[in-house]
């Protein structure tokens, strides 16, 4: 994610960012397609999907996963803020053992987390092995979603994982995939997951056609 501030502002920054995006949510409108709507899973998302969150359901269950980063500490606030729950590890390896733990807690106390799968410096659309792990220990399957919409107002930043974020009006899609379910083979599961977030990049844009012809956006 770009860097959006020193130390010294954070708090400033984050107060800003939740006002902006409060007033994103007069023009956003969600729609969600396919949401098997399993309890507990972890949704995968890529980082440059990672507003895609604010679709889902069931938001006060949902724990998502925030690096320790600056940009981390405004993240975690905003998400906190718009009624998410959050999970953070202390710093360096150890701290991520810590939030790989918290997670597997939050999963078999029967709730949702969110995980941005090629995050979090990349590269790109390539899911890291860490998803797929915790899956596992937690007995819980993987949903994958993609945020798409043909809106112009769709805008994408300068960043390395090309973010996406509405501006202003704009009508959007959260596009599910089969779950995932990780057995013994680690690496199988790993492309399977892969690939169902390849492939509904692909089946995107006709998803989003099917609910523009419909008329069943929801403001969220």
């Amino acid at each position: 994610m770009v860097r959006l501030s020193d130390k010294s502002n954070i708090v400033k920054t984050s107060h800003l960012v939740f006002r902006i995006l409060k007033f994103q949510e007069l023009f956003t409108r969600i729609t969600e397609v396919n949401n098997p709507d399993k309890m507990p899973c972890i949704y995968a998302m890529w980082h440059a999907h990672q507003f895609c969150i604010h679709g889902i359901r069931h938001r006060e269950k949902l724990h998502v996963l925030v690096s320790r980063s600056r940009d981390g500490e405004i993240i975690a606030d905003v998400v906190e803020r718009w009624g998410f729950q959050t999970v953070r590890g202390s710093k360096g390896k150890k701290g991520a053992v810590e939030a790989t733990m918290q997670m597997i807690s939050i999963l078999k106390s029967g709730e949702n987390c969110a995980m941005m799968v090629d995050g979090p410096k990349g590269p790109a659309k390539i899911v890291k092995d860490g998803i797929i792990k915790i899956a596992k220990m937690a007995g819980v399957p993987i949903v994958p979603v993609y945020w798409y919409s043909k809106n112009f107002t769709f805008a994408q930043f300068p960043s390395w994982d090309k973010m996406r974020c509405p501006i202003l009006a704009t009508n959007l899609i959260n596009l599910y995939g089969e779950p995932v379910y990780v057995n013994e083979d680690e690496e199988e599961a790993r492309v399977k997951l892969q690939k169902s977030l390849e492939d509904l990049e692909n089946k995107a844009p006709e998803a989003f056609d099917e609910v523009y012809k419909f008329g069943i956006w929801k403001r969220k």
